[in-house]
């Protein structure tokens, strides 16, 4: 969500016309890239869309025929009023079924992954991202409204809810304003923000007992925190956003073992994906000292903790992505995915890498694309 952290957004406007009056936009389809048969099939592209516009949209590419599809939900379910809905924040592919989390709309959007088609929807206040354990999916909440202010009261939470019915049985308070969220073995690690604080950010990482499902303890990393991934060894990579002025974003890695702070790696973080060893990153870091963005895109050695690339593009096509938004990598083919959000308003694009950084192919998209789930056979 373009820097949500920093300024404030107007509440969205609920819609209330039945969408049953309104014209399906069909979906549109075109060729890109070469025909894949492997093990992943395809994937899905979530679209955010701005804030209070009600545009979160979804795309599909598939793979054995190399056809890229805009905008697929509204015609594979056209009774369904207003959509997607208002800013979508994260989107996964667990037992058969994707979740897309509508943050602006409050609900997490519960849909056949083969299909697309609707089975129906958990109504969650401001959730942001979701994994899963055991038939369980949970799922972090700012809870309270969208409103910038440093006294902010309204505490996070992470929400349960059972998969198979769709009904939240529990919640566990955190910190203010929690986003990503990691289960390894009977932990959950939350990234609690503050954002809403500014300036009085949260610097810790909530973590929860699966079992108990309560808070044990919070972990000092630094301020803003936003991304909790997991690697095999052990350890979780947690990015900080910094405050936009003098604390730059920086990367931190933590021990699941003695749950503390082992290293850090100077590098900023928008979004962030691991594939075996490499930890890949891109960011598009604001500051308003320099008022001005910087753009990186790296590749980290989880093992020695060292940034090995500060630029995995190597046939200089990044100078054509305007706004590097949504990162993910292809687990077999190690194809990377940018997107890019352009001007946060009119549709952007979608670039495929080869695993050397050379761009094969590039489809548009609806608007804000971000999040990328790919889908198994």
């Amino acid at each position: 969500m373009k820097q949500i952290l920093t300024y404030i957004i107007l509440p969205c406007l609920l819609l209330t016309a039945c969408r049953t009056d309104i014209p399906v936009t069909p979906a549109q389809e075109e060729q890109h890239g070469e025909k894949q048969l492997t093990s992943i099939t395809g994937f899905y592209l979530l679209n955010e869309g701005n804030m209070g516009s009600n545009k979160s949209t979804l795309d599909y590419y598939d793979y054995p025929t190399a056809t890229y599809r805009r905008n697929i939900y509204g015609e594979t379910n056209p009774n369904v009023p207003k959509e997607l809905g208002d800013v979508g924040n994260d989107l996964q592919i667990y037992g058969g079924r994707m979740y897309a989390v509508i943050n602006g709309s409050n609900k997490i959007e519960v849909l056949d992954a083969r299909s697309c088609k609707r089975i129906g929807q958990v109504d969650i206040p401001n959730c942001r991202y979701i994994r899963f354990r055991d038939n369980y999916a949970y799922v972090t909440s700012y809870a309270g409204p969208v409103q910038i202010n440093p006294d902010y009261e309204q505490i996070g939470y992470v929400a349960r809810f059972d998969t198979a019915t769709l009904q939240i049985d529990a919640q566990c308070l955190v910190g203010f304003q929690p986003d990503e969220l990691a289960i390894v073995g009977n932990r959950i690690y939350v990234a609690n923000s503050g954002g809403y604080r500014v300036p009085n950010y949260e610097n810790t990482l909530s973590v929860i007992d699966l079992a108990s499902f309560t808070e044990l303890k919070r972990i000092p990393v630094a301020v803003n925190l936003h991304r909790v991934r997991a690697d095999r060894h052990n350890q979780l990579w947690v990015s900080s956003r910094g405050n936009y002025y003098d604390i730059p974003s920086r990367l931190y890695c933590i021990s699941t073992q003695s749950e503390t702070v082992i290293d850090s790696v100077d590098a900023a973080v928008s979004n962030i994906d691991i594939v075996g060893d490499s930890l890949y990153l891109c960011a598009t870091e604001w500051s308003y000292l320099q008022m001005q963005d910087s753009v990186t895109y790296g590749i980290v050695d989880v093992v020695s903790h060292k940034l090995v690339t500060t630029n995995f593009i190597t046939d200089g096509t990044e100078q054509s992505i305007k706004k590097p938004y949504g990162l993910k990598v292809n687990p077999v083919t190690r194809e990377i995915y940018v997107t890019d959000a352009k001007n946060y308003v009119n549709p952007g694009t979608v670039y495929c890498f080869s695993p050397e950084g050379v761009q094969l192919w590039s489809a548009r998209t609806g608007d804000l694309p971000a999040h990328i789930a790919f889908l198994g056979k």
